[in-house]
């Protein structure tokens, strides 16, 4: 069972520390900076892949050190991502981090984090994301591929129309809910006429 509880961050109203700047490094800045462009990161690293100095290049809130990392990085720091190779720094940042009350995710090492990067599907305004509960990064990548397929281009039109509507919808709040479930019903009804014929 996935207990986890779902939540979105504003990663530019907060501090993020990533460590590492190899394959996996890249690939969660990239995660990070595809979910929310302005993120606010600092990034340390003793070894830093050419493809991550190109990705950050012309991303001035991302601060990149090239040294080992200092129990000092944590300063401020309301997350921390790892993406190293070195269980002894994995384990002892662990520690650091329950001591400080900071967040912590450690690649591919679940039994070390407070939390997940998900698969996320996104078209416009919609945000999908999608947990296996740290058991198959590959399951929820199939997921992604399915539902960017199947969700339609035109969901973010639907959703600015659904955002007027209940901006114009009067009542208290019970009446509001009754209005909108009844319209997005209609659509879904429609999309499945839709898609049948």
């Amino acid at each position: 069972m996935n207990t986890l509880f779902p939540i979105y961050v504003k990663l530019d109203q907060i501090e993020t520390l990533l460590v590492g700047a190899g394959p996996v490094g890249l690939e969660k800045i990239q995660a990070l900076i595809a979910n929310s462009p302005n993120a606010n990161v600092k990034v340390v690293a003793e070894h830093v892949i050419d493809e991550f100095y190109e990705f950050i290049s012309d991303k001035p809130q991302i601060q990149l050190y090239k040294r080992s990392f200092s129990a000092t990085d944590l300063f401020e720091k309301q997350l921390v991502i790892l993406a190293t190779n070195n269980p002894k720094l994995n384990n002892y940042v662990r520690e650091l981090c329950a001591e400080h009350h900071i967040l912590l995710n450690v690649a591919d090492k679940p039994s070390l984090c407070d939390f997940y990067l998900g698969s996320v599907v996104q078209k416009g305004n919609l945000k999908i994301g999608i947990s296996t509960n740290g058991k198959s990064p590959t399951i929820a990548k199939r997921l992604k591929e399915f539902l960017n397929d199947l969700l339609p281009e035109e969901i973010d039109e639907t959703l600015n129309l659904m955002s007027d509507l209940r901006n114009q919808i009067n009542g208290d709040l019970k009446d509001k809910i009754a209005v909108l479930n009844a319209h997005t019903e209609q659509l879904i009804k429609q999309n499945e006429y839709d898609r049948a014929n």
